[in-house]
């Protein structure tokens, strides 16, 4: 079996307990911003600082309730610390050609989210947004 110089190829091979207590450590150095930018993408998928400023977490509302510098400066952060990767562009959920053409149209219409600048979870930040979001959920700081 080839070992990938990748990143994900060498936790691939790593056991378990090294990648929780990677994992653990990393969560120990973030701030609680950058703790519920992870938890949000992990509930929510892919978003915009400009948006997460206004619904982190399923807040709502047009204001925006945390600073959109400093979430941007957050998520690069992250990005460099390989737990966000950045997407550019418009965002499009897909639609199986088996489905009839109106549903199609219907999904091209309201499943298309703006263009812009996204940031998604990595692998490894996967796994650090798991234990974040679940310690929230279970904390009952998440709606």
């Amino acid at each position: 079996m080839a070992h990938h110089a990748s990143g994900d190829g060498f936790y691939r091979h790593r056991p378990p307990l090294t990648q929780g207590s990677e994992a653990k450590g990393l969560v120990e150095g973030l701030s609680e911003l950058e703790k519920l930018i992870l938890a949000h993408i992990y509930k929510y998928g892919p978003d915009t600082p400009w948006l997460m400023a206004r619904r982190l977490m399923g807040s709502s509302g047009w204001a925006p309730k945390y600073d959109e510098d400093a979430i941007e400066e957050a998520c690069r952060r992250l990005e460099s610390m390989g737990l966000l990767a950045r997407i550019q562009g418009p965002l499009k959920r897909s639609v199986t050609s088996s489905v009839k053409p109106w549903l199609k149209v219907k999904a091209r219409e309201s499943g298309a989210k703006p263009p812009g600048i996204y940031y998604d979870l990595t692998r490894k930040g996967r796994r650090v947004a798991s234990g974040i979001y679940k310690e929230l959920r279970d904390s009952g700081t998440t709606k």
